[in-house]
């Protein structure tokens, strides 16, 4: 992991495991400033990042698009610059030859909290558009839609050894989303 602010190949840098041994994403990123690059288990480049702290960002990639985050890269810098992260994200893509598909259309995947909206089953759409519901009882349904999502990405990240505390926000799941508190 380096801290210097010239660009470094993302070939010459390290993969990281995800998840490590303990179970936990890797701490020494903590609140650390850089710019990382996660990999799928066969080590193709599925989304290029920065953040102000990789560690939550790392954390938040993780429940959106479990199945996409096998490995990791990172470029630490010292002081917050957009501009030194926009460039290693930049000279990382063109390194790459194309966009990751996670830095393309499916972007929102990867940025945004999860709409579980968009995972319900037929017999929840079918509940949640029945026309005789009122605010309230659309706003349940979400709500359970949201929980049953969350117990399915807890259980595969399980399975996935992850050991560590994932703690959803409680009102966004009343909006039908899923993003970490």
């Amino acid at each position: 992991m380096s801290t210097e602010t010239h660009v470094a190949a993302l070939a010459t840098l390290e993969y990281l495991p995800y998840i490590d041994e303990c179970g936990q994403l890797p701490d020494k990123l903590q609140g650390k400033i850089g710019a990382y690059a996660i990999f799928d288990q066969e080590k193709v480049l599925q989304f290029i990042g920065y953040s102000r702290d990789v560690y939550l960002s790392l954390k938040q990639h993780l429940i959106r698009q479990p199945q996409q985050c096998y490995w990791l890269k990172v470029q630490a810098i010292e002081r917050p610059s957009r501009a030194i992260l926009e460039s290693i994200e930049n000279a990382w893509i063109a390194e790459n030859n194309s966009v990751p598909l996670g830095n393309g259309d499916n972007k929102k995947k990867w940025t945004h909290p999860i709409d579980t909206r968009l995972l319900m089953t037929s017999e929840e759409r079918k509940n949640y558009q029945n026309p005789v519901n009122d605010e309230l009882t659309q706003m349940k349904i979400l709500k359970n839609v949201a929980r049953r999502v969350e117990v399915e990405i807890l259980a595969e990240l399980e399975t996935r050894g992850l050991r560590m505390q994932i703690r959803f926000n409680p009102k966004l799941k009343e909006e039908g989303l899923l993003d970490l508190k």
